[in-house]
């Protein structure tokens, strides 16, 4: 039998050019996406079944959930899942649709600039969330080091041929100190910093009040990314208010999970799981 000729050099060459450049498209459209005053809205996915309904309700981009997608693994959310787990699931999700999807790395699992870029391309993502404290422990990075962390990554993405898009988490609401207005303060600074070394989008989790999120919006220098949650004002008033992104970060996957667990008592119970759907 004859062996299977493998690609000459110049094969392998001009298909990795030509992904390089479809993942560049797909960077570029979803750049575009995020339009202040007409925000992209992400229900964040957790597998590929979550990723096609997400696409299939027209959604022009997908992005995951790292708490999610940890604990379908089996893990917590923080880091606990290995690295290699999380970027074969964000690959999964890649797969699963057209659309270009971003993926939350949480603070890059330890690895180095050129090699988290290297390993998120790979996957078929051209976006990422990164966050500025420490996973499991809520430790605030120095934002010194994570404007250069930051900077890095667009470095090295660009030295690899795909500008992924970046949006910077800003943890300064959750675990930061003092007053709100001082965490408000720092919320945006950070926001600046983050900006002026690369970012394409700053994510301050879990600012809710619709004053500091107009502020964040007309100081930050660059488009705005809001974590949707109960207290959040409706997806109206964050357009109004300028925002440029509305993630939905775990909250859909624990719905669904609160979904599954009213089924299952009602299964229990001998009553019909399904009588409710049929009611909406």
């Amino acid at each position: 039998m004859t062996a299977p000729q493998r690609p000459s050099p110049g094969a392998r060459r001009r298909e990795t050019d030509e992904r390089a450049a479809a993942a560049a498209d797909r960077a570029a459209v979803l750049r575009a996406l995020h339009r202040p005053g007409d925000p992209l809205v992400l229900p964040n996915v957790w597998d590929a079944a979550s990723a096609r309904a997400v696409e299939a309700a027209g959604f022009p981009a997908v992005a995951t959930s790292s708490a999610a997608v940890a604990e379908v693994l089996g893990h917590s959310d923080g880091e606990a899942t290995p690295v290699e787990e999380m970027l074969d699931a964000i690959a999964r999700i890649v797969r699963a649709v057209s659309t270009p999807v971003t993926a939350d790395l949480e603070r890059g699992y330890g690895m180095a600039p050129a090699e988290l870029v290297e390993r998120l391309f790979a996957t078929g993502a051209v976006g990422c969330n990164l966050e500025d404290s420490v996973p499991g422990t809520g430790t605030l990075v120095d934002a010194g080091r994570q404007t250069d962390f930051i900077a890095e990554i667009r470095d090295a993405a660009r030295e690899a041929g795909v500008d992924v898009v970046l949006n910077a988490r800003i943890d300064t609401f959750i675990h930061g100190t003092g007053t709100p207005a001082e965490r408000l303060a720092e919320a945006i600074r950070r926001a600046r910093l983050y900006v002026a070394a690369g970012a394409d989008c700053v994510f301050p989790i879990f600012v809710t009040e619709p004053d500091a999120i107009r502020e964040l919006v007309q100081q930050a220098g660059g488009p705005v990314n809001i974590l949707f949650v109960p207290a959040t004002p409706p997806l109206a008033e964050l357009a109004a208010l300028g925002v440029a992104r509305v993630s939905f970060g775990a909250g859909t996957h624990r719905a669904v999970q609160a979904h599954l667990a009213g089924m299952l008592t009602r299964i229990a119970s001998g009553a019909d799981p399904y009588s409710r759907l049929e009611e909406r």
